[in-house]
């Protein structure tokens, strides 16, 4: 285990516990969420190291690293991750003012199944996915061209479109992977971020039992406000946000398991609707938040 002394935000030292936060999807062991006295930032503290986390991640229900379709969550997840492709190529599309000739790198590509869309879509397309097993059936499955995580270091490849859906969360070295957006996206490029959102309504009803807390798996926990510092501190400049509304219904059924050790679907799933009609059409008050950047001037 390693353990942070400063904020991956505004780099102060102090950070006081905030919740304890049980792993339900492998190890059963409990963990610590900090929040930094100075800018209110939360993160996984201590944590597994590069090289301990990785059996953290050996589990058939982590379903972004499998295409596993028996079971209610698994079919639930593979129809809506239909969908959102869907909705993520039109965000695309309208955020960059075109729908041809874009050269876009998804980072965290899991199996592949957005890039297959991009790719149908007949962009240029590449992916980066750290998980061996992930990498091969993005490979196998959709003939996709997916590098491991170093080739970000190296590249000098530069895309418009730098795409991370639920990945930031997971990245150890949170800055550098910043400031390797910055070099890599085109200076009229888009990076689009999606994280889940902890000032969520849903958060605030379960508590420590919140599904998207996911330690330690997930070594960062954003706010919209932390996550516009970080890439403002990186020379990005927000320039839009858009609700995954889909997000609190799946996350309220997997918490509403944890915090009561059974399946509610109907109790999970209305949790879920009321934590969208919170938001009252404000897409940084959703369960998951899809946030856009520019490099600025």
């Amino acid at each position: 285990m390693e353990n942070l002394k400063n904020c991956p935000v505004c780099g102060t030292e102090n950070a006081q516990e905030y919740v304890k936060c049980k792993d339900f999807t492998v190890s059963q062991d409990v963990f610590t969420i900090v929040k930094c006295v100075s800018c209110g930032f939360l993160f996984t503290n201590p944590r597994p190291s590069k090289a301990e986390i990785g059996p953290y991640y050996q589990s058939t229900a982590y379903i972004s690293h499998t295409n596993a379709k028996k079971g209610v969550f698994n079919t639930a997840y593979q129809f809506i991750r239909s969908i959102a492709i869907k909705n993520k190529l039109q965000l695309i599309q309208k955020t960059i003012g075109r729908a041809t000739n874009i050269r876009l790198l998804d980072i965290g590509c899991g199996t592949g199944e957005f890039l297959a869309g991009c790719q149908q879509a007949g962009w240029t397309v590449k992916g980066v996915e750290p998980s061996t097993e992930a990498k091969k059936q993005a490979e196998s499955n959709h003939a996709l061209l997916v590098e491991g995580e170093d080739w970000l270091q190296t590249t000098t490849e530069r895309y418009d479109v730098i795409t991370l859906w639920h990945v930031l969360e997971h990245v150890h070295d949170l800055n550098e992977r910043v400031q390797q957006l910055s070099r890599i996206v085109t200076d009229d490029g888009i990076v689009i971020i999606a994280v889940p959102n902890n000032t969520s309504q849903d958060a605030a009803t379960f508590g420590k039992n919140w599904a998207a807390w996911d330690v330690p798996r997930h070594l960062y926990h954003f706010t919209p406000q932390s996550i516009k510092e970080l890439f403002k501190k990186h020379g990005f400049i927000h320039v839009g946000s858009s609700p995954m509304p889909f997000d609190a219904y799946y996350v309220s059924l997997l918490s509403t398991q944890y915090k009561t050790g059974s399946k509610n679907y109907l109790k999970g799933f209305l949790k879920g609707l009321a934590s969208n009609r919170n938001t009252k059409g404000d897409p940084e008050k959703y369960s998951s938040v899809i946030y856009v950047f520019k490099k600025g001037n």
